[in-house]
């Protein structure tokens, strides 16, 4: 997987992590694909391809590529997951529970550059710097 099929994949993780598909999340994914410069048929492909491997493989097959990217791309690829999580106001609990295992656990990532990252994304979306990593756990 490349950088771009690695971020179609932990972004499709991360949209299905709560059951339930939001509508800003779809929204911020066109941004995504627009900041990083991706043609969005092609994501779109790719994203349609991931129905039918399976979370678990997905999972596995996102990790190993991660590993294989420098750290600022790894550090991107959360941020997006951050920003996109918290794209409705806050970050259910399932995603909080997939981004920290992939930062903390799988990749030993600082969090003081994910939000540094976070931030320069929130930027480059919106205009303004700010942090969005609330969890809501109920």
């Amino acid at each position: 997987m490349d950088y771009n099929s690695t971020l179609a994949g932990l972004y499709y993780l991360l949209i299905c992590a709560d059951g339930k598909v939001n509508e800003k999340e779809l929204l911020l994914g066109k941004k995504m694909i627009k900041a990083e410069g991706f043609d969005e048929d092609k994501f779109e492909t790719t994203l349609e391809s991931f129905k039918t491997l399976g979370n678990q493989v997905l999972y596995q097959n996102c990790l190993a590529a991660l590993r294989k990217l420098d750290d600022q791309k790894k550090i991107r690829s959360i941020s997006w997951m951050c920003v996109i999580a918290n794209s409705d106001g806050f970050m259910d609990k399932e995603e909080w529970v997939l981004i920290y295992k992939l930062y903390n656990t799988e990749l030993k990532l600082s969090l003081d550059d994910i939000m540094k990252t976070q931030r320069e994304l929130n930027k480059i979306l919106h205009g303004k710097e700010f942090l969005s990593f609330g969890v809501k756990t109920d």
